[in-house]
């Protein structure tokens, strides 16, 4: 492996900053502790700084050794904010915060690209601009659409845009990129049905909306399974019913909620318009009605070929070209996906191991994101660091 040894040398010290944000998680668009944070240190390495997009986001531009003058640029992006979850692990960095947890790696995703950060300011070995985005808001408040909303590209223009994520169950050393959706769109439905109520033992008298729900979430799966393409991969998940308040009553409506993962756009649309009509058109045959709510949070993932081609191969001076996977697309949703929208670039993986790294103290579940018991690897800094590096010269070298 052929970590940069200057970022070696500072991975202690960066290590600390990681476990100090852990200690100090914050929620989406209230990461000012974290901001000033990574602001602070920034500055302190001789890095111009602009603040506020997308409320607590930070933009760290650092030129090359000609000032930026060659006009070429690219932004490397890590998310900021934690997850309200309480954190079950008692090591001496867990969350000061009850309800509040870094229990996706957010931190290091932050030290990552602050200690990528310190080593580009010290040497400035390249022509060109790098933009350090520190984005807010990663999950569930899509801080990377309110950072461009304000203005984040065309403030600070950039040829590409790469994100990384820290990813559990994959041996420590090793990374993972892939052209093409890498995650998934996340969306949430809600759907109320509106019957006619009254007493249980005289159910002719009413519209009862709980069969009705029933049947409509038997005919969603036939969406997945008759209505796309067997290859198109789609997700319906009804995951709440709301209905009654007495076992003998039937009640006026029941409530249907859930979410929907996509790869495409286009299966997208066809799983929303078929949902709808499901839904509509199974209340008129039982002379209900319905109100039916499709919130699109957030697109798919897609990762360009030429970006994610770029990636692999300074993967592969890194890491050598046996421990540089395919990146496995997964049904989880990031937000990275409106950058890529709008600039080519790529999302990869990078290993966070299995959780063997993780100190006495730590809670007895597994080691995967989302979970009380998780812990960001440390021991990632100075690889995750290296490849922001490598990625920034070698795009930059680059011809136009």
């Amino acid at each position: 492996m052929q970590v940069i040894d200057a970022i070696a040398a500072q991975a202690a010290s960066i290590a600390a900053l990681r476990r100090d944000i852990h200690a100090h998680p914050e929620l989406c668009f209230e990461e000012v502790r974290t901001a000033d944070l990574v602001a602070h240190q920034l500055t302190e390495w001789g890095i111009t700084v602009h603040r506020g997009l997308g409320t607590t986001g930070v933009v760290g531009i650092v030129q090359g050794r000609d000032g930026g003058a060659s006009g070429r640029a690219l932004g490397l992006r890590a998310d900021m904010d934690a997850l309200p979850m309480q954190e079950s692990n008692t090591f001496a960095h867990t969350s000061q915060h009850t309800g509040k947890m870094h229990a996706c790696g957010h931190d290091g995703h932050t030290a990552m690209l602050l200690a990528a950060g310190q080593y580009l300011a010290q040497h400035r070995d390249f022509d060109g601009t790098v933009y350090l985005i520190f984005q807010p808001a990663e999950e569930g408040g899509g801080g990377a659409r309110e950072m461009m909303n304000d203005g984040l590209f065309e403030k600070f223009p950039m040829e590409a845009v790469f994100g990384m994520h820290n990813w559990p169950g994959m041996p420590v050393g090793s990374m993972a990129v892939s052209a093409g959706p890498v995650m998934a769109s996340s969306n949430e439905f809600k759907i109320t049905i509106r019957g006619k109520g009254g007493h249980a033992a005289m159910p002719h008298n009413t519209i009862d909306p709980v069969p009705i729900a029933c049947q409509m979430v038997q005919t969603f799966q036939t969406i997945i399974t008759r209505n796309k393409k067997p290859v198109d991969a789609g997700v319906i998940s009804v995951t709440m019913i709301h209905a009654g308040e007495a076992t003998n009553v039937v009640p006026n409506t029941c409530e249907l909620q859930g979410t929907v993962r996509t790869f495409t756009l286009e299966v997208l649309d066809l799983i929303e318009e078929r949902m709808r009509q499901v839904a509509q058109h199974t209340c008129a045959a039982h002379d209900a009605s319905c109100e039916f709510e499709f919130l699109r949070n957030y697109p798919p993932t897609i990762n360009s070929v030429a970006e994610a081609a770029f990636a692999r191969q300074v993967m592969t001076g890194i890491v050598g070209p046996e421990r540089v996977l395919a990146q496995e697309p997964t049904m989880g949703a990031e937000d990275f996906a409106f950058m890529l929208q709008a600039k080519p670039g790529a999302y990869c993986f990078i290993a966070n191991g299995d959780g063997d790294h993780r100190e006495i103290g730590h809670g007895g579940g597994p080691c995967t994101l989302h979970n009380p018991s998780y812990d960001f690897n440390d021991a990632l800094i100075p690889l995750g660091a290296t490849y922001w590096v490598r990625l920034a010269q070698n795009w930059l070298a680059q011809p136009r």
